[in-house]
């Protein structure tokens, strides 16, 4: 496993474990994202994500079992990409999120781009991107 390979699983496993320090270290402070199954919006900056993380932290769930009793939860990278340029890199791939939980094990999926830049001697995220991983429709549903 490479570098940059190394570091985003350590970031994503921060994130799955309600890590804050974790998460800072790993993430730059001007972070910019769309995660497109709370707002169709950019978001910016760490704190939507710490407020987040403190909330499940404080209720004992992991990220991906949010509303759930405590539960297992592992992620797996699908058709990870890494592409990189000297200080800059992409990753892409379908991250599957699986929970184990008195139901049964569900697994959820989404596409994700991360682009992370190496200041100094450290890597951090910069930019995130995350889509459906089915075929969304191409005009929304709902405009008039």
């Amino acid at each position: 496993m490479d570098e940059i390979e190394t570091f985003l699983r350590r970031h994503l496993q921060g994130i799955m474990e309600n890590d804050l320090q974790a998460y800072h270290e790993t993430t730059a402070d001007d972070l910019t994202l769309y995660e497109w199954w709370v707002t169709p919006h950019r978001l910016d900056g760490l704190p939507f994500h710490d407020f987040m993380m403190e909330a499940n932290a404080q209720r004992g769930t992991v990220f991906g079992a949010e509303g759930q009793e405590p539960v297992k939860v592992r992620f797996d990278l699908s058709n990870l990409r890494i592409q990189r340029y000297g200080d800059c890199a992409i990753a892409s791939y379908t991250l599957l999120t699986s929970t184990a939980g008195a139901s049964g094990v569900t697994v959820a999926a989404h596409n994700e781009s991360r682009v992370m830049v190496k200041f100094e001697s450290d890597w951090k995220v910069v930019h995130v991107h995350k889509s459906p991983a089915y075929q969304a429709p191409h005009v929304d549903p709902h405009a008039g």
